[in-house]
């Protein structure tokens, strides 16, 4: 039998499934139940939270005769058929790669036909920030007077790049990051239906792995699974995800907060010669600082962080010791040249530099 990602095996098929939107999916099941369905949506938010997902189970939930409190059936004949690839009611299109006004009136054209066995042909375009000015221009007259059969749902990260033409004529719904809790719990479920063993805080570090992606944290859940065999430890959460490289952003804040630049450049050259990208651990630097930050100012901050008990005591200890303004002035300057990593010829020499600055304003800051 085909291995199946996990993401994909357990993509929800109706609204329970889908979690951490509830505020979305309730709104769409009730508007199922009502009948008052709107001509055009507009779902945007972040990288796998279940933007496309939502949309192709609200599509069938318009159309299935016999929805279940504003969601599929999944059992009746219209469910089924809305399964087969052979359905033509309801149209994916990728706007990445057919984002030209040709594409958009071929679509103009197509909707015009009625759907062949459903109520509504339903037009899903994903990435769809991604049309040109033309091609926005030619959808926007389809928006503005679409035949009553027709459902359009636009997905998007970058919602803030498309005309205020479009998104005044669409119904708008945000999706959030999912919580690392709701996460542990989608693993935890997933995971005792694979008969996988595992920690709970090795649930808790893939989750936060995940970054409040679902696709992402089930991706990383995959690596993680083939790696240990189906037997998870924290150990090997974190030897896979590199976790145990904490110990070098924290010497590396320590030796920089203490004033030894010579330590600190032995630091960054056995991070380099390791084979670290050095606009990356420049980044971890910066979200080194954020987080002893949140340390520093929330009494429960490892519900936000999310880190293994043991990183979290390291962060702890070392946040006690470390004032905020500085840790905010080196937060600034780590912040400001991660663009300018990606394109240097001399990455390790820029961050270096940063080092000499937050070196620097440390002293500033010690003299006041």
């Amino acid at each position: 039998m085909e291995y199946q990602a996990l993401y994909r095996k357990y993509r929800p098929k109706n609204f329970e499934q889908v979690i951490g939107q509830n505020h979305i999916t309730q709104t769409l099941a009730n508007q199922v139940m009502t009948g008052k369905i709107s001509h055009a949506y507009l779902f945007t938010g972040s990288r796998g939270t279940g933007k496309t997902s939502t949309a192709k189970i609200f599509a069938k939930a318009i159309n299935c005769l016999n929805n279940k409190n504003g969601s599929p059936c999944l059992e009746c004949e219209v469910c089924k058929s809305l399964e087969e690839p052979s359905n033509i009611d309801i149209i994916e299109i990728d706007a990445a790669s057919n984002n030209r006004v040709d594409e958009v009136r071929e679509i103009r054209e197509n909707v015009k036909f009625l759907p062949v066995s459903c109520k509504y042909k339903v037009y899903i375009i994903d990435e769809v920030h991604m049309l040109t000015d033309s091609a926005f221009n030619a959808l926007l007259k389809t928006l503005e007077e679409p035949p009553k059969h027709v459902v359009f749902i636009l997905a998007t990260t970058e919602a803030h790049k498309l005309p205020q033409t479009i998104l005044s004529r669409c119904m708008r719904f945000d999706f959030k990051l999912v919580s690392v809790p709701t996460l542990v719990n989608l693993l935890k479920s997933i995971f005792n239906k694979e008969g996988i063993n595992f920690e709970d805080e090795a649930l808790t570090a893939i989750a936060s792995a995940g970054q409040g992606s679902v696709r992402d944290t089930l991706s990383v859940a995959d690596c993680i699974v083939a790696y240990t065999n189906g037997n998870i430890s924290l150990k090997a959460v974190m030897e896979i995800l590199g976790l145990n490289e904490y110990k070098s952003v924290v010497s590396l804040t320590e030796q920089i907060y203490n004033k030894n630049i010579g330590e600190c450049f032995k630091i960054v050259n056995e991070v380099m010669e390791s084979g670290k990208n050095m606009s990356v651990f420049a980044k971890d630097m910066s979200i080194h600082f954020r987080d002893l930050l949140v340390i520093k100012t929330l009494e429960n901050s490892n519900q936000i962080l999310g880190l293994p008990a043991e990183v979290f005591q390291a962060y702890k200890q070392q946040a006690d010791k470390i004032e905020a303004k500085w840790l905010i002035e080196s937060l600034k300057i780590f912040s400001s040249i991660e663009s300018e990593l990606r394109y240097s010829l001399s990455p390790k020499t820029l961050l270096e530099t940063a080092i000499i600055k937050s070196v620097g304003d440390f002293d500033v800051k010690k003299n006041e």
